[in-house]
């Protein structure tokens, strides 16, 4: 006669079963985390970090006990539970936050997408803030080699403003890792909603002087240096006049692509304005097809590879990218 499988024996196995894949878990975290920061660093995107954690054991055991009205909340573990790969994105401004989810929704198969601030606003509330995905390598694209493993597995993607973050966070630890008296519950919810509510206006008004500063950018100011390299300030005043639309991009891109300028021979921004003055930014950015705002230094990178292509493609500094490089030219062709 067959025996029949208790909740408890399902989760006993499910958790045996996790034990022993935590070592590929842990693997495949650190490669999505590589991944992710790729293919944000590629469209030039602004951010402030990209961290990764895979759910520890007894974190999976705990949460595959849970119950509903006196059943199992996942009948089957493995499978039900998502976030066994864990990914957070923190941004500077709430802007970049959809920016970075649609770069992860053009990229990557996107499974699930939750914005838990708008389902919040939705409900004229103030409280927890952070857009949820849950991502898989697309299986009808190709990957670079190193990220095939990949294909077996999911990850879970919380993209979140540093502001928002910090709330999160603490809020968290106040709840679940600390003990509010109940008499105390009613004022502590009221400070939390209040605090939500303040820096969702501080988030604004970050956007707000980002915008302010992209429209007025003051003119570039000689300033003498023994570095070849047009300075990553000079680049980024450049940039925001030559591509009005684009966001900021991360500071340490701004050295990066000024490195590949002095690989080409471009060490002033006279020069560089007239290596790309024909490029027809519009028609490039066409043909990319973006469906994300790309930051400056995307703009330009795509300008670059229109105009020197093949020899763009060879440069030392392109080494680590060379077939995303090759994608990206044929669209322009």
């Amino acid at each position: 006669m067959p025996t029949t499988r208790t909740p408890e024996d399902t989760v006993r196995l499910a958790v045996d079963t996790y034990a022993a894949r935590l070592p590929e878990l842990e693997a495949a975290t650190q490669l999505f985390v590589r991944l992710v920061t790729d293919l944000l660093d590629d469209a030039g995107i602004n951010y402030l970090s990209v961290s990764g954690r895979t759910k520890s054991v007894a974190s999976f055991a705990g949460k595959a006990q849970r119950l509903v009205g006196g059943a199992p909340l996942y009948p089957d573990p493995l499978s039900g539970i998502t976030d066994q790969i864990g990914l957070r994105v923190i941004t500077y401004i709430h802007d970049d936050v959809a920016a970075v989810a649609d770069v992860l929704s053009e990229e990557l198969a996107v499974l699930d997408d939750r914005d838990m601030g708008e389902e919040t606003a939705r409900e004229g509330r103030f409280g927890y803030a952070s857009r949820h995905l849950l991502v898989a390598v697309d299986a009808s694209r190709t990957v670079p080699a190193v990220y095939e493993s990949l294909r077996r597995s999911s990850a879970s993607v919380q993209v979140r403003t540093v502001l928002q973050h910090a709330w999160a966070e603490f809020e968290h630890d106040i709840r679940y890792k600390g003990s509010v008296p109940e008499e105390h519950a009613p004022d502590l919810d009221r400070r939390f909603t209040l605090a939500a509510g303040l820096l969702e206006l501080a988030d604004r008004e970050f956007t707000a002087i980002r915008d302010r500063l992209q429209a007025t950018m003051p003119a570039k100011r000689p300033v003498p240096d023994e570095d070849p390299r047009i300075s990553a300030q000079d680049l980024a005043t450049f940039l925001a006049g030559r591509f009005t639309d684009a966001g900021w991009s991360r500071t340490d891109h701004y050295s990066w692509v000024s490195g590949l300028l002095l690989e080409l021979g471009i060490t002033s921004i006279d020069e560089l304005e007239s290596a790309i003055a024909d490029v027809d930014s519009a028609a490039v950015s066409e043909r990319m097809g973006y469906k994300y705002p790309p930051g400056a230094v995307r703009r330009l990178d795509d300008a670059l590879l229109a105009v020197f292509r093949e020899r763009y493609l060879a440069l030392t500094g392109n080494e680590h990218r060379v077939a995303a490089l090759e994608g990206r030219l044929t669209k322009l062709r």
